[in-house]
């Protein structure tokens, strides 16, 4: 697998850019306010919400492009 890759909730509310396997950036969507938050793959459950979202487990993502992501980045200046 190459990376990064690129996700959405499929409700819009966080984004995530997935770095490597062992490492994600999210951007959380809350009301008027954004947050973004850079993960480490420590624990077990990180790496299992990692993969999760690598295979799409639950069918609770989207994929999306790069150019998605940085416009939301860009967009609400994190």
């Amino acid at each position: 697998m190459t990376f990064p890759q690129f996700r959405k909730y499929t409700n819009s509310k966080s984004y995530f850019k997935i770095i490597s396997a062992t490492q994600w950036e999210e951007i959380q969507l809350i009301g008027s306010n954004a947050f973004l938050t850079v993960f480490e793959v420590k624990i077990m459950p990180d790496r299992n919400f990692l993969n999760d979202m690598l295979a799409n487990e639950g069918n609770h993502w989207a994929v999306i492009d790069e150019q998605e992501y940085d416009y939301i980045k860009d967009k609400i200046k994190v």
